[in-house]
């Protein structure tokens, strides 16, 4: 396991079962994921994981031609489910301090998967440790 999680963004091919090849490719490789799904803009989709395993996952995807894929790291952190406004108040830090997030999502745990520009992964990770301090 790599010493921190990343997502493995993966552009599907526009057909059936391409979400079943994508799943079944990299389950039968041993890369589990950790939260994530797939979106649907104007007919192309895209898939979001979390994987354990970043360079074997893309390495999969790769290998079963399944579109276009870059794996990045991510910021990660775990808001108060019980007080209302947690992501409202999170995003506008981020967003004050010129962070834009271009992906968003949990993993399992209910953890909140953030994926912004790598020029501003660092912004972020000390943006969420000011977070996770107050």
């Amino acid at each position: 396991m790599s010493a921190r999680l990343q997502d493995l963004e993966v552009h599907l091919p526009n057909r059936p079962g391409a979400l079943a090849d994508l799943g079944q490719a990299l389950g039968g490789s041993g890369v589990s994921l950790e939260g994530g799904g797939v979106f649907t803009h104007d007919g192309h989709a895209v898939a979001h994981y979390l994987v354990d395993d970043g360079p074997a996952a893309l390495a999969v995807v790769t290998a079963a031609g399944l579109g276009p894929a870059v794996v990045r790291d991510v910021a990660m952190t775990r808001l108060d489910q019980e007080t209302p406004g947690q992501l409202g108040a999170l995003a506008r830090m981020l967003g004050d301090a010129g962070v834009d997030v271009l992906v968003q999502y949990s993993d399992h745990a209910g953890n909140l998967v953030l994926l912004v520009s790598d020029e501003h992964t660092a912004v972020c990770r000390d943006i969420i440790e000011r977070w996770e301090q107050d």
